[in-house]
């Protein structure tokens, strides 16, 4: 009901002016008391996944806090891991505003953020584990201006520098929103950096005998072809768990919709059978194999039962979270205990 009135006053905000306003009013007042009153009333229902413990199986997907800037604030709300990021090696504005859009009636959003990130230094500077045994996952792109043929070394930078704060480690590779990335999940690129990002974790656990998962997110817009070479490829390097699924570019969904035509990533609603459905696909070639969480048009207990169900380990909410408020957390971990 609170969240519901807040609701009504964001949402008469620019999207983007919206989500800072939210960021600050989590960091003020779920803390305290009132962070004690919204983890309790989350159940725990612990899992290991990826040899990590999660006291919940309920995350936030990265975009919610780019910049490391409010990973208590989230972790308050009774996620069992919260995924912070995308960041990038060195600062960039992402795209031109606006870049935000919300699709009220079929509960779904429209970004173009393009990984709006200030930098990887500002991001250790800031970032911080939460307290609570949440754990913190990082995701990681390479900045816009690097080309596809030494985005490797992007990603190696972002690894080593983030390697002694992530308890996993994701690699960003099929956002929308900067020209050319979602290449990288082409056979041509992806053996070579999945090659070198295993390499470089190998070396990382040595040096400090601690060995920090990784993780790739895919794109819901994928045929049943692409799904198989990934996964052969995630199976042939031995990655420790995959993320389907980020934004989509099909409009299916959101037709006829003002905003539907702008560029960018949908999420939300919209995108629910799709993600559902290449979670499916994954599941069916990993197997146990590889762990999947499942992200996409989770907006109710009953969506992440169904990823549940396709194969997911795990669940993260982004959109849903928009549109529901931190009653969908509880909602989701009662319905997967």
């Amino acid at each position: 009901m609170l969240y519901r009135a807040l609701r009504f006053f964001l949402f008469r905000l620019d999207p983007e002016r919206a989500h800072g306003v939210t960021q600050k009013l989590l960091q003020f007042c779920c803390r305290g008391r009132v962070a004690h009153y919204y983890r309790k009333r989350v159940p725990d229902s612990p899992r290991t996944v990826m040899g990590i413990q999660f006291r919940n199986p309920v995350g936030l997907a990265a975009g919610m806090d780019r910049h490391g800037e409010y990973t208590q604030a989230f972790a308050n709300l009774g996620f069992g891991f919260v995924e912070v990021g995308t960041v990038t090696p060195k600062p960039q504005a992402g795209n031109p505003l606006p870049r935000l859009f919300r699709i009220t009636e079929r509960e779904s959003v429209i970004n173009r953020m393009g990984f709006y990130s200030k930098g990887l230094e500002y991001f250790l500077e800031h970032v911080k584990r939460p307290e609570g045994d949440v754990v913190l996952g990082i995701n990681i792109g390479k900045n816009s201006k690097t080309p596809n043929q030494n985005a490797i070394d992007d990603y190696l930078t972002c690894m080593r520098g983030v390697y002694l704060h992530a308890d996993y480690i994701t690699i960003n590779i099929s956002s929308p929103n900067t020209v050319g990335l979602r290449e990288l999940q082409e056979h041509s690129y992806l053996h070579d950096l999945l090659r070198a990002l295993k390499a470089q974790q190998a070396e990382l656990a040595k040096r400090y005998q601690r060995n920090v998962p990784l993780v790739v997110k895919v794109a819901p817009d994928l045929m049943h072809d692409d799904i198989k070479q990934m996964a052969d490829a995630f199976l042939e390097h031995k990655i420790d768990g995959v993320i389907a699924t980020n934004t989509s570019i099909d409009r299916e969904g959101v037709a006829g919709c003002q905003y539907a035509e702008e560029t960018g990533g949908l999420s939300g609603r919209a995108i629910t059978p799709k993600s559902l459905e290449v979670v499916r696909e994954f599941h069916k070639i990993l197997g146990d194999d590889i762990p999947i969480i499942g992200l996409g048009g989770i907006m109710s207990g009953a969506d992440a039962k169904a990823m549940i169900d396709a194969g997911a380990s795990l669940v993260q909410l982004y959109t849903g979270l928009i549109y529901r408020g931190p009653v969908l957390v509880r909602e989701v971990a009662e319905c997967l205990t």
